[in-house]
């Protein structure tokens, strides 16, 4: 049990997770997430075809952002919950209309995008994930996608830079 009230299984996975693409899929970030059992999106895909072309590698769960308003985009969910090996994953765009208690929901990761700036960090046992941008860079801001591990014990979440 961890501070959430969240148990988890020894099921191993690799999960990568991406999100503001904005139309924009590139090489570097296929090649990262090359091997993953399970693909995360966290909006603001631009483009339905990124989907996909993620598809060919890993099953893939996928939210819209701020941008996908029309087209195929405009239909994917705001938010997601969603289990994987055991541990359940929710997913929103912006982690600052986060309306709900992840803790008392018993999620183990809240995943999100939007900011463009990286970040993984725990809080009350619940880890929280922002892969940052895949797409065009913006400001000075890394180009980067992330990847989960689930097994003993709790999920761990690293940042892979694609372009420095």
């Amino acid at each position: 049990m961890t501070g959430s009230g969240a148990s988890f299984e020894n099921v191993s996975m690799r999960i990568g997770v991406i999100s503001d693409t904005h139309g924009l899929l590139r090489p570097e970030a296929m090649a990262a997430l090359a091997g993953v059992d399970h693909i995360l999106h966290a909006g603001d895909v631009g483009d339905a075809e990124i989907l996909d072309a993620l598809r060919a590698i890993a099953p893939v769960t996928a939210i819209r952002g701020n941008i996908d308003r029309a087209g195929a985009c405009a239909a994917l969910p705001a938010t997601e919950l969603v289990e994987l090996g055991g541990v359940s994953f929710y997913m929103l765009h912006d982690v600052k209309t986060l309306d709900l208690d992840p803790v008392a929901a018993g999620i183990a990761v809240v995943v999100s995008g939007h900011s463009h700036q990286p970040r993984v960090e725990r809080r009350r046992g619940v880890l929280y994930l922002n892969p940052g941008s895949a797409g065009l860079r913006r400001f000075s801001l890394p180009v980067t996608v992330a990847m989960v591990t689930l097994g003993e014990g709790a999920p761990r979440a690293e940042i892979i830079a694609l372009l420095r």
